[in-house]
């Protein structure tokens, strides 16, 4: 394991765990406020938000994916080997159930109960299957704008702004549908912490269908070049070096 891993890892959990905690926070506070609180659109700020800033401030150790679809698309893409994705979504998954755990910890039952913690639920009227689908179209969003302002060594230096924007709009057409999670680790650790397990398969199917068709339509039709789809060392997000592909 390279020198650079362990850091890189170390920033996945902190990351995710910040990331689900004013995330899935928000959505708490929902119940805590009332119809004075910050509703979807403060919920879609505070993911988009909180996302954008984490990215930018973490890529610099190698950090910044903070969801196994995108680890995932990477790897389908090319540009990160079996075993470095995996070791990142274990280190997302940690920090996704610490944060639900905290959370659970700080609020009372009334505040977190109706919510599950802000895990994410299918609407009204919206069935697995739709819900699958509805979560690999949000994901693809969310893939192509990592790839195409993080990844692609001809995108614009953008930080994480573009990648929270893209998340904030899938939050609000999605959110009342599925959650709008476009991420298995945003499921996984309020849905453990609150005991929320109904239609699990929903937010790990839909978001790895969908990095798959992102990863897969940017490797083979996207990128013109293999080493046109390179990180730059300053844009981060986990991918690895030439050398540290046997990780």
């Amino acid at each position: 394991m390279s020198e650079r891993t362990w850091p890189a890892l170390v920033a996945e959990a902190v990351g995710t765990f910040l990331f689900f905690f004013v995330g899935a926070g928000a959505i708490v506070v929902t119940t805590i406020a009332g119809p004075g609180g910050p509703g979807l659109v403060g919920v879609a700020l505070a993911h988009g938000l909180v996302l954008a800033v984490l990215v930018s401030a973490l890529a610099a150790v190698g950090s910044g994916q903070f969801n196994p679809a995108v680890s995932f698309a990477l790897w389908v893409a090319g540009r990160m080997g079996a075993a470095r994705a995996g070791m990142f979504v274990v280190a997302q998954l940690a920090g996704a159930l610490a944060a639900g755990l905290l959370l659970r910890l700080l609020f009372a039952p009334a505040a977190w109960g109706p919510t599950h913690i802000g895990t994410p639920a299918l609407g009204a009227g919206v069935s697995p299957a739709a819900g699958i689908a509805i979560e690999a179209v949000l994901t693809v969003i969310l893939i192509l704008v990592v790839f195409g302002t993080a990844v692609d060594a001809r995108a614009p230096s953008l930080g994480g702004m573009a990648i929270g924007l893209a998340v904030a709009a899938d939050i609000l057409m999605g959110g009342p549908l599925t959650g709008a999670a476009m991420n298995p680790a945003r499921w996984f650790g309020p849905a453990l912490a609150a005991g929320a397990l109904e239609n699990w398969y929903v937010w790990w199917v839909g978001p790895l269908i969908g990095a798959a068709a992102a990863g897969l339509l940017y490797r083979f039709v996207f990128a013109t070049r293999a080493e046109e789809v390179a990180l730059p060392e300053a844009a981060g997000i986990g991918l690895e070096e030439e050398g540290e592909r046997s990780l």
